[in-house]
């Protein structure tokens, strides 16, 4: 279908809303926010602060009003960032049968390891080597790797992944590293290692290495927050020789990590680690604006709109090499896509309120939403859904759309109905192993209730050959996800991004002049926290 013939199923309100998005706009703020003078937008660097201030002159000249703090468009977010000493190898079982394991080659490391404590210097001594398995505590599932073995002041080894809780294949929270880091600590244990392999993972062993490569931050510590000594990520070649040490074979302590009746293995070994740690407090910022609705009796209600404003900053590199982690189509391009939105949104100006957040921290582990889940704006029970774009459509028009969460609320109606009025069909997360609906901010919405609306077009495109689509999100993957490659040339087709997000907008605006607001599927997992916040 044409974009003239989408328009025609539109009211006129929403074809003349939809027809301000472009092309040429997107592309503009992807140009600007993804500059090499923005330095990768690290929070707390001076390209953050660039990014900030670019993003909210952009909501004050569309007209939306401040909606941060003391009547400004900015939400600071405090942060604390962890830099280790890290050393230069780590040995397991120190004597005559040792293990020696490499940090420092880049991704021919064998280890990556980095600070979780908030403390100055981080250290375990001859601690008890134990492989638990996923690491996976789950009562709805009748799931507890740990059961009732002790790890206190243990090192525990972790598979990456899940059961198929929810299907073969499928990722849930529980396969998602950070929960396992945060399970860990529930239990006491003095760190944490997590087998990397590109098929659990979902990305190749160098996305670790960039992304754990620069100095980590986190929220300031609560009073009941748990902590490690340390996180890590392992290769599964070392992670073999590792078990092998303790005379066990890791393939059958993967197999039978798979039953129910796993219990936790002593691996044979210790580890000594310390690990100083240079804790600094910095600054960043969520960017909120809002854009009043019309109706008095729904207008203390919105629509939410979320994209993350940072990437992973830059590090120092040999002459000639490039250090800069642009971050173009993650996430310049959910930012300038948003933008796009926004602008357009003033010319419908629906019943509800549009609430739009440039969310800070994601790639430090979803901190800017988390903080913005804290302290919304408005009531989390007042807000309709969160929209969230997190890396864009870039490879042209599609004759379907991927809805991540598919089934979690009624909105999914709504997002039906425009996406036939685009003649396209809809299905869930088209690579369900990724668990992308649990590594993006709407997640963190989710999690006080707010129902999820994240979409793309794909992976079947227009005039392109079955499998093209999965093709080009591999070869992403591997080249260009998390690395200084991933910049912006002019050499996009932003067709499908305009073709999704004049379906975001629309979808956005149908929610926002809808007589009630959207309601959680019974009994999904995020429904308790909608009926709790409603209290």
């Amino acid at each position: 279908m044409t974009i003239l013939a989408l328009l025609l199923a539109f009211s006129a309100t929403e074809k003349a809303a939809a027809a301000r998005i472009t092309a040429a706009e997107i592309s503009a703020h992807v140009r600007f926010l993804s500059d090499d003078q923005l330095e990768g937008r690290k929070p707390g660097q001076p390209g953050d602060e660039l990014a900030i201030k670019y993003l909210a002159s952009q909501l004050e000249a569309m007209g939306y009003r401040p909606a941060g703090d003391n009547g400004t468009f900015l939400q600071p977010v405090p942060l604390v960032e962890l830099a280790g000493e890290i050393p230069r190898e780590v040995i397991f079982n120190p004597g005559p049968k040792e293990l020696r394991l490499r940090t420092d080659q880049g991704i021919q490391a064998d280890l990556v390891l980095g600070p979780s404590a908030h403390k100055d210097l981080e250290s375990v001594k001859d601690a008890p080597v134990v492989f638990a398995g996923y690491g996976i505590t789950a009562p709805e599932y009748g799931w507890d790797d740990y059961k009732d073995v002790d790890v206190k002041g243990k090192v525990v080894v972790l598979m990456n992944f899940n059961p198929p809780f929810k299907g073969e294949g499928v990722r849930v929270w529980y396969g998602r590293w950070d929960y396992k880091y945060l399970n860990a600590a529930r239990h006491g244990a003095a760190g944490a290692i997590i087998i990397h392999t590109t098929p659990s993972a979902g990305y190749p062993w160098q996305v670790v290495v960039t992304s754990w490569g620069t100095p980590h931050q986190n929220l300031p510590p609560g009073p009941d927050d748990k902590f490690m000594e340390f996180r890590g990520w392992i290769t599964e070649s070392a992670a073999l020789k590792l078990t092998q040490l303790g005379a066990q074979d890791l393939d059958k302590l993967r197999k039978s990590a798979e039953s129910k009746d796993f219990r936790p293995v002593a691996l044979g070994s210790t580890m000594s680690l310390e690990m100083p740690v240079h804790l600094k407090t910095i600054q960043s910022a969520n960017v909120i604006g809002i854009l009043p609705g019309t109706d008095p009796m729904l207008k203390d209600q919105a629509v939410l709109y979320t994209a993350h404003h940072d990437h992973l900053g830059s590090r120092p590199v040999p002459p000639g090499q490039d250090g800069i982690f642009n971050g173009a189509l993650d996430n310049a391009s959910g930012c300038a896509t948003v933008a796009a939105i926004a602008r357009a949104a003033t010319f419908a100006r629906p019943r509800r309120s549009i609430l739009v957040a440039f969310v800070t921290a994601e790639e430090q582990g979803l901190l800017g939403s988390e903080w913005l889940a804290r302290h919304p704006p408005i009531p989390a029970n007042q807000i309709a859904a969160d929209i969230n774009l997190d890396s864009v459509n870039i490879w042209g028009r599609t004759n379907d759309l991927g809805v991540l969460g598919l089934g979690k609320s009624s909105a999914d109606a709504v997002i039906r109905k425009v996406a036939a009025e685009q003649g396209r069909t809809v299905h869930g997360d088209p690579f369900p192993d990724r668990g992308a609906f649990y590594r993006s901010d709407m997640f963190s919405m989710a999690r006080v209730g707010v129902p999820p609306v994240s979409v793309k077009g794909g992976p079947d495109y227009v005039g392109r050959p079955k499998g093209w689509g999965e093709e080009q999100n591999v070869l992403y993957e591997r080249r260009h996800y998390h690395q200084p490659s991933d910049e912006y040339h002019g050499d996009w087709d932003l067709s499908g991004d305009v073709q999704d997000a004049q379906l975001q907008l629309i979808v956005g605006l149908r929610l926002a002049n809808a007589p009630s607001l959207p309601s959680w599927t019974p009994g999904d997992e995020f429904e308790g926290a909608r009926k709790t916040a409603s209290k």
